[in-house]
């Protein structure tokens, strides 16, 4: 007799599931998936949802008999990020600190990631995006389809690239990284192929034999996972659409400041017939100018810094954001974007000129004494050491 379908139950949900359990788990022999079901809201991660991740994660990760973890996302999306609406109402409710608390556990979830010992895989059949990426990006293998779609939109309300976005991002090809941190730009499954940020590609309509092979083969080994996924994986290009055009990245996105940024940009639209110029500037100009700024430098940054620091630098700028010390941009970027959907946010201050340096300095500086911060605590595990970081 066959052995039932691994995830049969889980994953292959493309309707509302009728639990109300936001995180389903399944095991086949050395396997265990975890897979998020909250599909009206796209599997968007709320407390209760990192929570029990958290938990499914660290039990798994000391359990021997556990040699892979899968994550996968149940209905039309993968993960389209952290539910920041909830952040936005609880600071506008007074309770800032609890906001803080949401992304400190959010990114210490994305730290043991990141460090995890069990080979770890990723099925990215949907939106993904923000959170959704710091829920596989630190991963071993992630699994694009035709059906991926990427992005990192945090400046767009008033946030920068955070979940360890600095460390994966910074290290793509090129200028690559600050182009999508700063335009918040989509990529499919083929451009994320191309660039690195997916290891394979699979069609998804063999999604449902890649598992069943996964949860047969009882091995967690790197080399004998890769060598069966791609079994299944097709040979793909980015389309004629795709908006990597990297020679244009690299000659305006490799610049200093983002205000040279635009200047290139704006020089070379003036130039050349290629819209992607006018495009990437129409972008950038509806983003937060203080977000921009962050952004750009938190991934120049993160270049030289391992995923720890760039977490301590994320969290830093999360809790100066939630507790609108230089700018009320979350506020209002979530405002404009996700509860009154007018997409007319008014940002403050309001150009790339009246942010200033000193303003951007202090936001990545050290907190200072007396502010108020989360108590969550997590360990730098990449030095091995029992050093606590506060996140």
């Amino acid at each position: 007799m066959p052995s039932p379908r691994f995830l049969s139950a889980a994953m292959r949900i493309k309707t509302v599931s009728p639990t109300t359990e936001e995180v389903l788990v399944e095991e086949s022999f050395a396997a265990k998936a975890a897979i998020l079901n909250r599909p009206r809201k796209l599997n968007s991660l709320n407390e209760n949802m990192i929570d029990r991740l958290l938990e499914l994660y660290m039990k798994w990760e000391k359990d021997e008999r556990v040699r892979m973890v899968i994550i996968a996302g149940a209905g039309r999306g993968f993960c389209a990020g952290g539910d920041v609406a909830v952040v936005y109402l609880l600071g506008k409710s007074g309770d800032k600190d609890r906001g803080n608390t949401f992304f400190g556990k959010e990114f210490r979830l994305n730290y043991i990631l990141g460090t995890y010992e069990k080979t770890h895989v990723a099925l990215l059949d949907g939106v993904v995006m923000g959170g959704g990426n710091g829920v596989s990006m630190h991963g071993k293998f992630r699994i694009a389809t035709e059906n991926t779609k990427f992005a990192m939109p945090e400046t767009a309300i008033g946030l920068h690239p955070d979940i360890g976005a600095s460390y994966f991002l910074s290290r793509l090809p090129g200028h690559l990284g600050e182009y999508l941190g700063l335009t918040g730009t989509r990529l499919d499954g083929a451009d994320l192929l191309s660039c690195g940020l997916v290891t394979h590609f699979v069609p998804s309509k063999r999604l449902d034999d890649l598992v069943d092979r996964l949860g047969n083969l009882n091995s967690g080994d790197p080399d004998v996972v890769s060598s069966a996924i791609d079994e299944f994986c097709d040979v793909v290009c980015p389309g004629d659409k795709s908006p990597l055009h990297r020679d244009a990245i690299d000659r305006c996105f490799g610049h200093d400041t983002v205000e040279e940024i635009v200047q290139a940009l704006e020089i070379q639209a003036g130039r050349s017939e290629d819209e992607w110029y006018t495009n990437t500037l129409a972008l950038l100009k509806k983003m937060s100018p203080i977000s921009l700024k962050v952004a750009l430098r938190s991934i120049r940054e993160g270049r030289q810094q391992s995923l720890f620091q760039c977490l301590e630098s994320d969290y830093r700028l999360v809790v100066h954001a939630v507790n609108a010390t230089h700018s009320t941009d979350f506020y209002e970027g979530c405002r404009a974007l996700l509860v009154d959907k007018d997409n007319k946010p008014k940002w403050s201050p309001p150009t790339l000129a009246e942010v200033t340096k000193e303003m951007v300095d202090d936001i990545f500086g050290p907190f200072h004494r007396g502010e108020k911060v989360s108590e969550l605590l997590v360990q730098d595990r990449e030095r091995n050491s029992r050093s606590l970081s506060r996140l």
